[in-house]
């Protein structure tokens, strides 16, 4: 044992779980440090691995004996063990990073952005799934990448979804293919309320990228454009269209041309999101024809735009995991229908003013879910349009349900976080759902 090396884990969630299982299979003395409690599914693997840990606060004895310290993403560098990690000269780094250097030959689809990340991440690996090629799928959706390279064995290609707090920690990560969908403002609280830095932080997909790799990015995106204008790019740029106002379809690709006719990639946005999955698809090998038959049959992931059921002519619509402001403007933009738009929960300092003018052409009537509605009311109340304020989603869809009329949508597209009422966006959506379902169950016959 002494003569391991020792790497310690700041957080017990899941990159923190995947990277202590992927230090373990390497032969890395492993301890695992969490201030607050582990999850307790994640608490019985590191017991069944006979993995070191702590929970409910830092041992800084042991950690600043550390040769490797990596940070769960959720760890701001700002915090004291981080600070006092730095000071002692004890190399800290992110998951991902750790991950990248037990990566073998994989090919890397590194996706990031503000919005769409876990939509055009789930699509890219449906689209290399099963093909030519084995695939995995992580990162910031379903298991850490350092878990499915301790779990899942060697794949040819991993797929990424990247929020910027992983890219923050990152020193050699790059991606193969990297793609930028869009920037808009969100967790500034993490960067010091300054626009600039976020952009920093999403751009360090690229800061690693050779001239081999490729770049797909949102070539309508001022954020995205002003940041290229002054710095220089090495890997491939792939220029992507995000507005198609003359769109009809079939879309021409790299000489192919694929048909988005499935109904789980409605909406301009969507067009967007799969035209860089095809994209990325297609620069790593797989056929024109695999892909648009994986593009037919495609699921939407739950909590985004996900229809969930009708009730006499009224659908109910689960868009739990539109916590910004830009997620609700895609998803008012993609309906036809007069809504019945249910929104609120912990406001992050949104700037609902972008979205007023598609709230007057769209909605017929808002239900504010959170416990404090009032920069909502302040921001829509001028519209006269009916407003109900409630505190559950049980409430929020029987009072969508009196609002509505035969043909209208009800939908949960909050703007918001959900810490106010809910755990999270997952339990806020499943909450939507069951309500739902209970209503249905009410109105039979």
């Amino acid at each position: 044992m002494e003569d391991l090396k020792k790497l310690v884990i700041l957080g017990g969630g899941e990159s923190g779980l995947g990277a202590a299982l992927l230090g373990k299979k390497h032969n890395w003395l492993v301890f695992l440090s969490e201030r607050g409690s582990i999850p307790e599914k994640n608490k019985l693997r590191l017991l069944k691995e006979a993995i070191s840990f702590e929970e409910n606060g830092h041992s800084t004895e042991k950690i600043l004996v550390a040769d490797l310290v990596v940070k769960s993403p959720g760890i701001p560098d700002e915090a004291p063990i981080v600070v006092r990690l730095l000071e002692e000269g004890i190399p800290v780094i992110s998951e991902i990073e750790f991950a990248f250097q037990y990566k073998g030959n994989a090919i890397i689809i590194g996706i990031t952005g503000t919005n769409g990340k876990s939509t055009t991440t789930a699509l890219t690996y449906h689209l290399l799934w099963g093909g030519q090629k084995s695939v995995g799928l992580g990162g910031n959706i379903g298991y850490s990448f350092a878990r499915i390279l301790a779990e899942e064995g060697e794949k040819e290609v991993y797929v990424l979804e990247l929020s910027s707090f992983q890219l923050d920690g990152i020193k050699e990560f790059r991606p193969n293919v990297g793609i930028l969908l869009n920037i808009s403002p969100d967790h500034l609280d993490r960067y010091a309320y300054r626009m600039e830095n976020y952009v920093q932080a999403k751009f360090k997909l690229t800061a690693n990228q050779q001239k081999s790799d490729w770049f797909i990015y949102n070539q309508d995106d001022s954020w995205i454009s002003d940041y290229i204008d002054k710095h220089e790019l090495i890997g491939n740029s792939c220029p992507v269209r995000s507005v198609y106002p003359e769109y009809r379809g079939p879309l021409e690709i790299k000489g192919h041309f694929f048909r988005l006719s499935n109904p789980a990639l409605k909406g301009p946005h969507n067009l967007f999101n799969a035209h860089c999955a095809i994209l990325a698809a297609l620069l790593v090998g797989i056929p024109a024809n695999r892909i648009q038959e994986r593009l037919d049959n495609f699921v939407s992931l739950p909590h985004r735009m996900e229809r969930v059921g009708e009730i006499k002519g009224v659908s109910f619509v689960n868009d739990s995991k539109a916590t910004n402001v830009e997620s609700v403007f895609y998803a008012l933009q993609s309906v036809e229908s007069p809504v019945i738009w249910i929104v609120g929960g912990v406001d992050k300092g949104n700037d609902y003013s972008t979205l007023l003018s598609v709230v007057a052409e769209k909605v017929k009537g808002i239900i504010c879910m959170g416990v404090d509605n009032h920069r909502i009311i302040k921001a829509f109340g001028h519209l006269n349009k009916p407003l109900r304020e409630v505190k559950s989603a049980q409430e929020a869809v029987s009072e969508g349900f009196l609002m509505a009329a035969d043909g209208d949508i009800v939908l949960l597209s909050p703007a918001c976080a959900s810490f106010d009422l809910f755990k999270n966006y997952e339990d806020r959506g499943m909450q939507f759902k069951q309500a739902v379902e209970l209503l249905q169950i009410a109105n039979k016959g």
